[in-house]
């Protein structure tokens, strides 16, 4: 498919499927968004997961920047805002994990990255409204962030697993650390904010991802060693392309080919390792050095959001490097993804399947169906194909 055909795919995708689902299914009148629904659309808890409200606000800003101007966007965006608003943040800085139907509180600071959430949600409301006090929240919920890693234990790292050791640094910290960070120093030109963001990314670039074998590890020591297997040899693909995208944004800001070369090295890599060649699509987990046990739960599921992050990584990283490899493993993913994945007499996709391809209604992560990494994937394909078309 050429770039103006992918371009209008991924555009009918958004507009006509996956938002028009939300937007007919999921808002509430009580404030907030529904995110505990069924593929059909039915509610099945009226449960306000924090991450995925903070997510949600981040979406219908992004449609509001990037795709057109409309209203109503930018009127969801805020309302989701405010309802979460309504309950946080929690003392010292934190944002709960679950609101009831009304904003309380039903669970509350049990996750580091609901607030890294919030950040991004945040800066990306502010990009559309320019609400001052958006970015002085924001930039609260940064120093709320900082002063958690500043000391000895973990902060909680729901739904991560159990680390492998009680000092052991997440890949998945420094990951989306890296990227708010870097997105709230952009709005803001806070030199400790943008310091932060590049600690974080030579983090992953530097400690994460492995030199020797050039793959992320989800797990590391303080100093940078790993850990045994298998938790110590976890690779999530898909985890790492989303990483390595973000860590080539940052770069690109910064002039740094080099950086933005071994990123794109690392893209192709956890494609290759990943893929499962006899059932198609990538897996979610495998292990380092290809040992059968794997140190992650549901290893070999086939996610949606592995599969859509694959899409934006393969085509940044053309966008970079104008390599062939990128463009066919693009058209690889895609055509998994629009096998498998989509629930036609809905509009959205479904989100889990075993390693054949079947649907599963195990709980991965979050009792949620989130409305994130679809349409972020599907606004940055378009973003992207648009640049690539103009050059």
């Amino acid at each position: 498919m050429n770039l103006s055909g992918l371009r209008d795919l991924y555009k009918t995708t958004l507009l006509r499927d996956v938002i028009p689902f939300w937007e007919r299914h999921a808002l509430d009148p009580d404030g907030g968004i529904n995110t505990c629904i069924a593929d059909d659309g039915r509610v099945l808890s009226r449960d306000r997961w924090c991450w995925s409200q903070w997510r949600a606000v981040w979406v219908f800003s992004k449609l509001y920047n990037a795709i057109a101007p409309e209203a109503r966007w930018l009127e969801t965006a805020q309302g989701i805002c405010r309802f979460v608003r309504s309950q946080g943040p929690l003392a010292g800085g934190h944002w709960p994990l679950v609101l009831d139907a009304h904003g309380q509180v039903k669970r509350g600071y049990e996750s580091i990255f609901t607030d890294t959430f919030a950040i991004y949600g945040l800066v990306e409301l502010w990009r559309a409204s320019r609400r001052d006090e958006l970015l002085d929240l924001a930039t609260a919920t940064f120093r709320a962030i900082e002063d958690a890693l500043s000391r000895d234990a973990l902060p909680p790292l729901f739904p991560y697993p159990e680390p492998p050791a009680p000092r052991a640094m997440a890949h998945g910290i420094s990951m989306m650390c890296s990227l708010v960070y870097h997105e709230l120093a952009q709005a803001t030109g806070d030199a400790a904010v943008r310091a932060a963001a590049q600690r974080h990314h030579r983090r992953v670039m530097d400690l994460f991802l492995r030199e020797d074998r050039g793959v992320v590890l989800e797990w590391v020591d303080r100093e940078g060693h790993e850990y045994p297997p298998p938790a110590g040899t976890a690779v999530l693909p898909g985890h790492a392309i989303e990483s390595m995208w973000f860590q080539m944004e940052i770069a690109r800001e910064a002039g740094d080919a080099a950086t933005r070369d071994r990123a794109v090295d690392a893209i192709r890599r956890h494609l290759e390792i990943g893929w499962d060649r006899e059932c198609g699509g990538l897996f979610y987990a495998v292990d380092a050095d290809g040992r059968a046990e794997v140190g992650w739960p549901f290893a070999d599921t086939k996610l949606w959001w592995v599969h859509t992050e694959a899409l934006v990584g393969t085509l940044l990283a053309y966008e970079h490097c104008r390599q062939d490899w990128c463009l066919e493993w693009h058209d690889r993913i895609r055509e998994y993804s629009y096998a498998h994945y989509p629930v036609a007499e809905h509009g959205e996709w479904r989100q889990k399947l075993d390693r054949r391809g079947r649907p599963i209604s195990d709980v991965v992560a979050l009792p949620v169906k989130d409305p994130f990494h679809l349409p972020r994937a599907l606004v940055l394909c378009i973003n992207a194909l648009e640049r690539l078309m103009a050059s």
